[in-house]
């Protein structure tokens, strides 16, 4: 177990969680979230509610639920359910549904806004700074910058395990008006200088600390964890 004496660490959600064990593991390597995917078709860790709700019921650190284009109604009717401390909006969300859903839902609001997996050069960051103060305004509580795959059909959106541009990131969270996770082939290998590198307010993962599809590795976590609290971080 990691006693985390850098209380002003880099703040950490481990993803993709599929049971109250590796919910356990999470927290006892000094996590501060976990992610819990429910109904993602293009995920191979999402999760039926009734398991979603034992876990968020049994989890010993703060739950976000991950949802990708669902109506309100439906958000509404799940997060009801499941009960969880955040509410992570996956896919393309209008800043009109955020808004929507910041006056109705009784937990914090998070949004993933995403960056292309490599370095391209077709990037414009006044686009997606535009669309970060959109969310902003609509009420977000948090932005999420992880990567899609275009090389895929469909496209995937977050859970690649494929980096993006580290200094495109790096430039946008400086420039965010909300605090920044920062998401996409993070392991920890590359942890320390990923924090170093973008100063993000948090960072997520899932793949990087797996021993499997949807099994968490104890030690994995561990050395994430370890790498983490040696980072150098920008006040």
């Amino acid at each position: 177990m990691v006693n985390n004496k850098n209380k002003n660490r880099c703040k950490v959600k481990i993803c993709g969680i599929t049971s109250v064990h590796d919910a356990a593991l999470a927290k006892d390597a000094g996590a501060d979230y976990v992610g819990i995917l429910v109904d993602v078709a293009s995920s191979e860790r999402s999760l039926q509610i009734t398991k979603a709700i034992e876990i968020a019921d049994e989890c010993p650190i703060p739950t976000v639920l991950l949802l990708y284009n669902k109506s309100s109604s439906e958000i509404q009717d799940i997060v009801k359910k499941i009960r969880p401390d955040a509410l992570q909006l996956l896919g393309q969300e209008s800043p009109s549904q955020v808004e929507e859903l910041k006056k109705t839902v009784s937990c914090q609001l998070w949004k993933s806004v995403y960056l292309p997996a490599g370095n391209p050069d077709s990037v414009d960051k006044t686009v997606i700074l535009e669309q970060m103060q959109a969310y902003t305004n609509a009420g977000a509580d948090y932005l999420l910058f992880d990567t899609v795959d275009t090389s895929q059909t469909p496209h995937r959106y977050g859970g690649t395990g494929k980096t993006c541009d580290w200094d495109l990131a790096s430039l946008l969270i400086s420039d965010s008006p909300l605090p920044v996770f920062f998401a996409g082939g993070i392991r920890p290998e590359n942890v320390k200088n990923a924090i170093e590198t973008m100063n993000p307010y948090g960072i997520d993962l899932c793949s990087g600390v797996e021993a499997s599809k949807g099994v968490k590795d104890h030690q994995k976590l561990i050395s994430l964890m370890d790498q983490i609290e040696k980072a150098r971080i920008s006040n």
